[in-house]
């Protein structure tokens, strides 16, 4: 008799994972439920001291003041923004802010790049001595910076101007590393064809590289922004004039000018963070997918 032969059973290979699906504890009801649920006290736990603040501010100082654990007191009013609004000159400040911030952008955007594609694809003498140099800026506090920069905008009679604000902000040695990563990732053979071609360098860098760095130059260009906009102690340092004064900085003149008022800072802090907001809220889709392409948002 012949033995009988039994089925020999394959190991069950793990499903894959399509491109760009959403990160899941497993597949079914019950990971998904899991995954909401985290996500969802985790949101909540972020948005409530927003959601305070903003309470906060539209209340008048007296009810502020009251004891209690509920952050509505009194009657909601908005005496706490007109009183930031008649103090100060906010439009002036959130120009300059926008001002400054974009061309902060634009110019760091622009030398970072050009300077990450050098070190990426360059064979001048010295490169590898400049990107160490490059990555060791890195490791330097900003604040151990402000004084020779101080200096060396009064000596060239730059203080209280835009230009003094703008010019120490456009150096962002960790930018032109996270771009100089990411060139290198970017085949040659792209390139050398274009060359072929009769491409010059630059317009390999134009038509080749560039677009292919979409995601990871719109994220440099979103968090330089964000920190250009937020920028509080440059800005304080060098200027003087009211009229020259960014958003954060003259919001900040007019809260200490009246005391600790509760009320107007948070109503001060919530119209600095209201274009980031905005920025935010019309940006969404291409801020989240720039920082899941390019891995810039840690972890």
């Amino acid at each position: 008799m012949s033995a009988i032969s039994t089925p020999v059973r394959r190991p069950r290979r793990p499903r894959r994972e399509e491109p760009g699906s959403p990160l899941l504890l497993g597949h079914g009801r019950l990971p998904k439920v899991l995954a909401g649920s985290t996500l969802t006290v985790l949101a909540v736990v972020w948005l409530l001291p927003f959601l305070w603040a903003v309470a906060t501010s539209l209340q008048s100082e007296q009810d502020v003041m009251k004891s209690g654990l509920s952050p509505f007191k009194g009657a909601l009013t908005l005496s706490a923004y007109r009183q930031i609004l008649d103090r100060g000159n906010v439009p002036t400040w959130a120009f300059n802010s926008l001002f400054i911030s974009v061309l902060v952008t634009v110019l760091t955007t622009a030398v970072s790049t050009l300077a990450a594609y050098g070190f990426s694809r360059g064979t001048f003498r010295g490169r590898r001595t400049l990107l160490a140099i490059t990555v060791a800026a890195i490791m330097v506090p900003p604040q151990l910076l402000i004084v020779p920069l101080f200096e060396q905008m009064t000596m060239f009679h730059l203080v209280d101007t835009y230009t003094a604000v703008i010019l120490p902000q456009v150096v962002a040695p960790m930018m032109v590393f996270i771009l100089k990563r990411f060139f290198d990732g970017i085949p040659r053979e792209l390139e050398d064809a274009a060359r072929i071609d009769g491409a010059s360098e630059l317009r390999v860098f134009t038509s080749i590289v560039l677009p292919l760095s979409r995601p990871i130059v719109a994220a440099v260009a979103i968090f330089v922004f964000i920190g250009a906009w937020n920028n509080f102690m440059w800005p304080f340092i060098v200027t003087n004039d009211p009229d020259l004064m960014t958003l954060p900085v003259g919001l900040a003149t007019v809260k200490d000018a009246y005391g600790i008022q509760y009320a107007q800072s948070m109503a001060s802090a919530l119209l600095a963070a209201l274009p980031l907001i905005v920025m935010f809220l019309l940006f969404q889709r291409r801020i989240v997918n720039s920082v899941a392409t390019t891995g810039l948002g840690g972890g």
